[in-house]
C-alpha cells in the first residue's frame, strides 16, 4: 500500500513539475524579448548618430566652395561627395584645419546629445527569395545579411535571400544579437532558417549559409536569465516528493494503528472485519445492511460493525429500502414500555423523532439472529405493504449488558395470536387477513429480476406471533431471524450461520423428519405453505359463521404441551398425521368450506400437494368475489 501511494505521489509531482515549466516557457520568452531590446538600447545610447541625420557644411580654403551634406536633397545631386565625406570622417582621415570654414550641426530626431562618432554605411547585394535570382544594389546599410529558410516539408526547397539592414534597432531583430558597432559578423541560426550578418562593401556576396543538420530548439537556454532557475525548480521539486512520500507513510501508519486499535477494543480477531467501538453506556451507531461479521463485545462497551465490500446503500427512490443512517439511533429513541417477550429478547414501544416504533431487543447470544434479520430487512426491493417496515439496526450497551436493536414500524394491533384472542371477526376482517398475509408471502417467495432486483426469500418461521395486524385490517410478515435467500442468476441458497430453530408448533413433517433437501429452495417454501396452512386455520376459528365463532386456540393445543418437544410433535404429526380439527358447520357455509380445501391442501403431507402462494392468493379472490358480502375487498388487497 505505501508502494502504491509512492507511485501516485510520484506521478503528482511530475505532473506539477511540467505545469511549472508551461508556466514559465511565456514568462522566459518575455524576459528574453525585453533584455535584447534593453541591449539594443544600451548598444545605440552611446552612438546617437545612428537616428540622427547629419546636417554639415564645408566651406574649403581654396576656392571658398560651401558644400552642404545631410540633407536629402543635396545629397542625391553630391552622392559621391557625401560618401567621401562619410568615409574620410569614419576612418578618420578627415579634418578641418584652421584655415578651413566649417560647421557641423545635428538634427537628432529623438532630442539626443550630438555624437562625434558616425557608424559607417555599406552597399549591399539584395534579392528577394526564394531564389534571388533579380540581384541588385542597395546602399547606406550598416550591416548586410545573407539568409537561407528551410522548406515547410521535406519536398519543399530552402528559400534564399539578401538585403540590407539600414536601422541599428532592426540588427537584434535580423541577426538575434545584440548590436554594437566593434562587431563586423553577426550571426543567427535557429530551427526554421539561418542568417549571417556583415559589415563591408558587397560583403553578404557568395554562397549562402548551410542549414544545420540537427534544426533541434531547446526550451532552456546553456545561458540567460532563467538558467539559474532550473536547479531551483529541481531542488523544489525533489523536497516536494520527499514531503509527499513522508506524509503518505505517516497515514498508512496511522491507518494501521486505528485498525489494530480498535480491533483490541472490541475484542474480535475475524476476518474481513473492522468492529468500531465507543465508549460505555453510548450507542455503537447504525448498522448498515448485507454482509458483515460481528463479534460478541465486552460488557460495557458498544461496538459497531462495519459493512463489508459487498454491501451498497440507496437513497430510497422507490427501487430500494431508504436506509436512516444514524450513527446515535439508539440514543435518539425514547423506550416507553414493553409490548412482547419471547425466548429471544424482547420488544418495545419507543419514541423516535415524535413517532411512536417498535425496537425488538435482541440478547447478546442471539446476535447472529439480530444479523442475519437485518441483512434480510436491508435487502433491496422488500419493503412491501405486507411486510414489516424497517428503518435501522443498532448495537448499543444499557448498564452492563450488550443489547442489540431492531427498529420497525409500530402497529398498536399487535400479533395476530393476540389480535385472534381478543377479537372475533366478519368475513370481510377475516379476508383481509388472509389475503394480506398470502400476499406478503407470495411477494417474499417472488425472486424480481432487474439491475436492482430482489432474491427469492422464505421465512422458514410462519406463525400467527410473528404476523402483525396493521390499523386498516391488514397484516404484516415480521421476524426474519430464520429467513432464507436464493438467486437464481448464481443458484446459490443463502441460509446464513444461525443455530436457531424455527418454532416446532409449525414445523412441517419434512422438517421434523430432517427430510427437507437443503438444496433446493422449493422444499424452504412448501414448508412455508404448511405453516401457512395453521395460519389460515387459526384466523378461520374467530370467524363468526352462522352466528358463531369458535374459541381461539393455537393448532395441536389438544394433543401436544403448550411447549412440545420435538419427540410430541414428530409423533402427532408425522407418525399419527394428525391435523387440527375443522368444525363440520363449516361445511354448511360456501366460504368457509371453500377456505377449508385450501386449508388442507397447505398442511398436506407431501410436499408437492401443498399450493404455492400465489396460487394461495388467486384462489382466496375468487372466493371473495363469489361472496355477496365482499364490496371492496378486492381492491384493498
Amino acid at each position: 500500500l505505501l508502494f502504491i501511494t509512492c507511485l501516485e505521489t510520484m506521478q503528482i509531482s511530475i505532473q506539477l513539475c511540467l505545469l511549472f515549466l508551461l508556466i514559465l516557457q511565456p514568462l522566459y520568452a518575455e524576459v528574453t524579448d525585453t533584455e535584447g531590446h534593453a541591449s539594443s538600447q544600451s548598444s545605440t545610447g552611446d552612438s546617437s548618430s545612428l537616428r540622427s541625420n547629419i546636417i554639415a557644411t564645408v566651406k574649403f580654403k581654396n576656392n571658398g566652395t560651401q558644400v552642404t551634406f545631410g540633407n536629402p536633397s543635396l545629397d542625391a545631386a553630391n552622392p559621391e561627395l557625401l560618401a567621401w565625406v562619410l568615409n574620410n570622417t569614419v576612418n578618420g582621415s578627415f579634418s578641418l584645419n584652421s584655415d578651413s570654414a566649417a560647421s557641423i550641426r545635428t538634427d537628432a530626431g529623438d532630442n539626443r546629445a550630438p555624437s562625434s562618432t558616425m557608424t559607417p554605411t555599406f552597399s549591399c547585394q539584395q534579392c528577394d527569395n526564394p531564389d534571388c535570382y533579380n540581384l541588385r544594389t542597395c546602399y547606406s546599410a550598416i550591416k548586410c545579411f545573407k539568409a537561407r529558410r528551410g522548406g515547410s516539408t521535406s519536398s519543399i526547397e530552402s528559400a534564399v535571400s539578401r538585403g540590407c539592414i539600414r536601422e541599428a534597432s532592426h540588427v537584434s531583430l535580423i541577426c538575434s544579437s545584440a548590436y554594437s558597432p566593434s562587431q563586423t559578423h553577426v550571426g543567427r541560426v535557429t530551427a526554421a532558417y539561418v542568417v549571417q550578418c556583415c559589415e563591408g562593401e558587397l560583403c553578404n556576396d557568395g554562397a549562402f549559409p548551410p542549414l544545420p543538420h540537427n534544426m533541434e530548439s531547446s526550451f532552456w537556454p546553456s545561458s540567460g536569465p532563467l538558467s539559474t532557475l532550473v536547479p531551483v525548480v529541481i531542488v523544489v521539486l525533489c523536497l516536494l516528493l520527499a514531503c509527499a512520500l513522508v506524509g503518505a507513510a505517516t497515514v498508512v501508519w496511522l491507518k494501521l494503528r486505528r485498525h489494530v486499535f480498535k480491533g483490541i477494543l472490541s475484542g474480535f480477531a475475524g476476518p474481513g472485519s473492522m468492529p468500531l467501538t465507543s465508549n460505555s453506556g453510548a450507542s455503537g451507531g447504525m448498522v448498515l445492511p448485507m454482509q458483515y461479521r460481528t463479534g460478541v463485545a465486552q460488557p460495557g462497551d458498544a461496538a459497531l460493525r462495519e459493512l463489508m465490500q459487498e454491501c451498497s446503500m440507496t437513497s430510497g427512490s422507490g427501487s430500494g429500502l431508504p436506509l436512516f443512517i444514524q450513527r446515535t439511533l439508539a440514543k435518539q429513541i425514547c423506550l416507553s414500555d414493553v409490548i412482547g417477550k419471547g425466548r429471544y429478547g424482547e420488544v418495545w414501544r419507543g419514541v423516535w423523532q415524535g413517532e411512536s416504533v417498535a425496537v425488538k431487543i435482541f440478547f447478546s447470544r442471539d446476535e447472529l439472529s439480530w444479523d442475519r434479520e437485518t441483512e434480510v430487512y436491508s435487502t433491496v426491493l422488500l419493503r412491501h405493504e405486507n411486510v414489516l417496515g424497517y428503518y435501522g439496526s443498532d448495537m448499543t450497551s444499557r448498564g452492563s449488558c450488550t443489547q442489540l436493536w431492531l427498529v420497525t414500524h409500530y402497529h398498536p394491533n399487535g400479533a395476530l395470536f393476540d389480535y385472534l384472542s381478543a377479537n372475533t371477526l366478519s368475513y370481510t376482517a377475516m379476508l383481509k387477513i388472509v389475503l394480506s398475509v398470502v400476499n406478503g408471502l407470495s411477494h417474499l417467495h417472488t425472486e424480481i429480476f432487474g439491475t436492482q432486483g430482489k432474491p427469492a426469500i422464505a421465512h422458514r418461521d410462519i406463525k400467527s406471533k410473528n404476523i402483525l395486524v396493521k390499523s386498516d385490517g391488514t397484516c404484516c410478515i415480521a421476524d426474519f431471524g430464520l429467513a432464507v435467500l436464493h438467486s437464481q442468476t448464481t443458484n446459490e441458497i443463502n441460509i446464513g450461520d444461525n443455530s436457531r430453530v424455527g418454532t416446532k408448533r409449525y414445523m412441517s413433517p419434512e422438517v421434523l423428519t430432517q427430510s427437507l433437501d437443503l438444496s433446493q429452495f422449493e422444499s424452504f417454501r412448501k414448508a412455508d405453505m404448511y405453516a401457512f396452512g395453521l395460519v389460515l386455520w387459526e384466523t378461520l376459528l374467530r370467524c363468526v359463521s352462522n352466528g358463531r365463532a369458535e374459541e381461539y386456540f393455537p393448532p395441536y393445543h389438544d394433543v401436544v404441551p403448550h411447549d412440545p418437544s420435538f419427540e410430541d410433535m414428530t409423533q402427532i404429526v408425522v407418525v399419527d398425521q394428525y391435523r387440527p380439527q375443522i368444525p363440520s358447520r363449516w361445511s354448511g357455509d360456501p366460504l368457509m368450506s371453500g377456505l377449508t380445501e385450501v386449508v388442507r391442501e397447505c398442511w398436506h403431507a407431501n410436499p408437492n400437494v401443498r399450493l404455492t402462494a400465489l396460487r394461495v392468493k388467486k384462489t382466496l379472490l375468487k372466493l371473495a368475489d363469489r361472496h355477496h358480502s365482499m364490496p371492496d375487498i378486492l381492491r384493498e388487497v
